[in-house]
């Protein structure tokens, strides 16, 4: 499944912002093995003095995006396996707001966000791994808004690609 089969009419034009992050054409499958890798590397560099740290006033710390990541990835996980199932149950959306301070953070080592993160994109994986043509180009509701069951993982992917360079540019300069 290549990211130039995805038509903007498969997801709400508030995600075209992750899709553009891609960076170009990339195979589904292979973008969400390759960053996997590329993002624990990414963390494994991080100093873990830095995870603390807010680059203003009420922004999230750089362990609270980390965490937003997982987060956003297992809402959007669960959303994909929702369509790919052909439920059409409508799902609402999720408010990050709401989830960043429950995400126990301060509590959490670097390490054991690696691991989090890499259960969850491992899981991902094979979710997307199992989902035949049929699946993938299954449309569900989401946020009031049709949304394809690739054009989930084309988000998760582009939603974290977005994030890391949020953090190049505002946390680790």
């Amino acid at each position: 499944m290549l990211s130039s089969e995805l038509s903007p009419s498969e997801y709400n034009p508030f995600y075209h912002t992750y899709i553009k992050a891609l960076g170009g054409e990339v195979k589904l499958l292979d973008q969400l093995v390759d960053g996997r890798d590329v993002f624990l590397s990414f963390l494994k560099d991080i100093p873990t003095a830095k995870l603390g740290f807010a680059y203003g006033p009420e922004k999230w710390t750089l362990a609270e995006v980390l965490m937003h990541i997982i987060d956003a990835e297992r809402v959007f996980q669960y959303r994909a396996l929702r369509f790919a199932r052909n439920d059409s149950t409508p799902l609402s959306g999720f408010d990050q707001d709401i989830y960043v301070p429950e995400s126990n953070t301060k509590n959490k080592s670097k390490e054991e966000i690696m691991i989090e993160y890499k259960t969850v994109r491992d899981s991902t994986i094979a979710l997307f791994r199992s989902f035949d043509d049929q699946a993938l180009t299954r449309l569900g509701m989401a946020s009031g808004s049709a949304m394809s069951t690739r054009a989930m993982g084309f988000i998760i992917c582009g939603h974290q690609a977005h994030h890391m360079s949020v953090i190049r540019e505002r946390y680790l300069n």
